[in-house]
């Protein structure tokens, strides 16, 4: 069986929902469907949500009454029957009561999970509508049945795979399994989520989960591409990529693919295969364990990064300063993606900035602490084993004209990475293209 994953605008409209059913139907086999809530429903969801935190209730119910219009109009567009329409609407009224429902009650995270796990709700029980409508056999498996997260809020694979498992033995003699990308239940019962673009993680724990043949992303741009393509002007579909170099990519800025997704396919050996929506018989991109030796696959950029630098000539090298500091980082579930080490110094470069106040003034009890924002990483990624003399002195020859902030390489077989001002950022990607894939 293969996983098939569909984005919000690919269920975005009546349009796109009927070629998207048109596409997991195609082959006639069972097909497992993770599906995200329809475009521009979770935004609406979080804006519900921000009005309730900030206790205005009328605002919150304007944003509720359009998103209601929107849906009605759907509604009315998609199916073809009275009865369908009868009972989707039916549906619908009873979520959006529910909506409305929070607007009258204490607000808390809790409830904000609870809301913004609606859009997927939605849209899934929507396309079973639709698919059985058409006479296909489909059945809705609720994610919050069975996928799981554990006390550190990472899914919980064991669990999962057993309920999964249990739910298809009892669900035999379907071509569609849907199921809400996104959406789960925490280790305490509740309702929670894999953070934005999960969809893509759950699709891989799903596949990780029934042993499936192929997991499939599909998405609005022809497979993964060797730069960002909207930066860049000449931009090319790379076929094939090992697991490690698409980790890296999706990790340092590559928009099609979540960073997280690759893990599970990766521990069970499952290729994923990114495919274009608007041309089914694309080839793609596939992602496996195949090494393609002696070749630079693709480069990616993460922007809005914050350049952190410790110089401490008394504490550099007494014993436990390295941990000390990164205990810091730590205490305050904030990522380093880059680290360089000097003398008397040490650089590191972060993403998230929400606890930066708070992590720069304990820094400064081991040093005198300097901070440079707007930064971009910019990351080349393949077979860059230093046994493979030239590549990466090809790679510096292409920013002979940038200035470098910091560089990391070795710390992984498949990438190296520069912080670079995020100015000079779409310079230093064509630069990069042109050296390396069309010199």
């Amino acid at each position: 069986m293969k996983v098939m994953k569909f984005g919000g605008t690919s269920v975005g409209s009546p349009e796109r929902i009927r070629e998207v059913c048109s596409i997991i139907t195609a082959s006639g086999e069972p097909t497992f469907v993770v599906l995200s809530a329809m475009s521009g429903t979770t935004n609406s969801l979080v804006e519900i949500a921000d009005y309730l935190y900030k206790k205005n209730p009328e605002g919150a119910n304007e944003v509720i009454n359009h998103l209601e219009k929107k849906y009605d109009k759907v509604v009315d567009e998609l199916y073809s029957t009275d009865k369908t329409k009868r009972d989707i609407k039916e549906f619908l009224g009873k979520e959006f009561v529910f909506l409305r429902s929070f607007t009258k009650e204490l607000f808390t995270s809790f409830e904000e999970k609870t809301i913004v796990a609606q859009g997927e709700i939605m849209s899934t029980t929507m396309v079973e509508a639709y698919l059985q409508e058409q006479g296909i056999k489909a059945i809705l498996l609720p994610a919050l049945d069975f996928m799981r997260t554990d006390k550190n809020s990472e899914p919980n694979l064991h669990e999962i795979t057993g309920l999964l498992s249990k739910i298809m033995e009892e669900n035999t003699g379907y071509q569609i399994y849907l199921t809400q990308g996104f959406i789960c239940r925490n280790a305490y019962g509740e309702i929670d989520n894999l953070q934005r673009g999960g969809s893509d993680y759950t699709a891989s724990l799903i596949g990780a989960a029934i042993n499936s043949e192929e997991v499939q992303i599909w998405t609005d741009i022809d497979g993964l591409h060797n730069n960002d393509p909207r930066v860049v002007e000449k931009t090319e579909a790379v076929r094939q990529l090992h697991f490690e170099e698409a980790a890296e990519l999706a990790y340092f800025g590559a928009k099609i693919l979540h960073p997280t997704c690759i893990q599970p396919a990766k521990y069970a050996n499952i290729p994923v295969r990114l495919k274009y929506t608007m041309d089914p018989n694309a080839e793609g991109t596939i992602i496996n364990g195949i090494k393609t030796q002696g070749k630079i696959k693709a480069i990616a950029a993460k922007d809005n990064i914050t350049a952190i630098k410790i110089k401490s000539s008394r504490m550099l090298f007494a014993a436990g300063f390295l941990r000390k500091v990164f205990e810091i980082f730590e205490s305050y579930h904030t990522p380093i993606d880059m680290i360089a080490t000097s003398e008397v110094s040490v650089s590191m470069s972060i993403e998230d900035k929400s606890h930066l106040a708070d992590i720069l003034s304990e820094l400064k009890k081991y040093g005198t602490v300097t901070t440079e924002s707007e930064m971009s990483i910019v990351c080349v990624v393949g077979d860059l084993d230093w046994n493979n003399t030239g590549f990466v002195a090809k790679v510096t020859a292409a920013l002979k004209d940038i200035p470098v902030r910091m560089i990391s390489y070795g710390g992984s077989n498949y990438n190296v990475s520069f912080l670079i001002k995020q100015s000079d950022k779409k310079e230093a990607l064509q630069s990069l293209s042109t050296a390396l894939f069309y010199s």
